[in-house]
């Protein structure tokens, strides 16, 4: 991965980098069948799902409020949406976007910074995809207890608010 660290534990990701990094996590979510999605689970007990090697995704929701607690591994950045929303080709060229009201993360406590990001196609099956949001990282962290707040919302009435109580740990099991 690429992107420096900064001191306050966010990662500063690249345009394209983002971007690629926006398809590898839809990718990653729409992989899961409902019944181990980490998007739908409501505790964390979902959370690694086919994780990647190089950094660890955190899932975003579907909509409304949930509290995930799960172990992460140190030494590899965090990925995760605000906001964000995919579709298929088939239904637009463009990347559709939401419009945004509120989208904050907070890391114990302390801000984080967002980028918005919009991925190149990406194959999901055999359609392809286009995806856009509003998403943050988090460079490596040492083993420890962690919290993350994730808050956002839409001016169509979307909104989310999901906090990850994180367990950062030499391996994860």
């Amino acid at each position: 991965m690429s992107g420096g660290a900064v001191g306050d534990g966010s990662w500063q990701i690249g345009e394209t980098e983002g971007g690629q990094l926006a398809a590898r996590w839809w990718k990653w979510a729409l992989s899961a069948p409902d019944a181990r999605s980490p998007v739908k689970d409501t505790t964390g007990e979902h959370a690694g799902w086919k994780q990647p090697a190089d950094l660890w995704f955190l899932a975003g929701t579907y909509g409304g409020r949930v509290t995930r607690r799960c172990e992460v591994p140190a030494g590899q950045p965090l990925f995760f949406p605000v906001i964000n929303i995919h579709h298929s080709l088939m239904y637009s060229k463009e990347p559709l976007t939401l419009p945004v009201k509120e989208a904050s993360a907070f890391l114990n406590g302390g801000p984080l910074p967002l980028r918005e990001f919009v991925s190149p196609v990406f194959r999901v099956g055999l359609l392809r995809h286009l995806a856009w949001g509003i998403w943050g990282g988090i460079a490596p962290l040492v083993p420890g207890q962690y919290a993350l707040e994730i808050k956002g919302s839409a001016h169509n009435g979307f909104w989310v608010d999901t906090t990850y109580h994180l367990t950062v740990v030499d391996h994860v099991a």
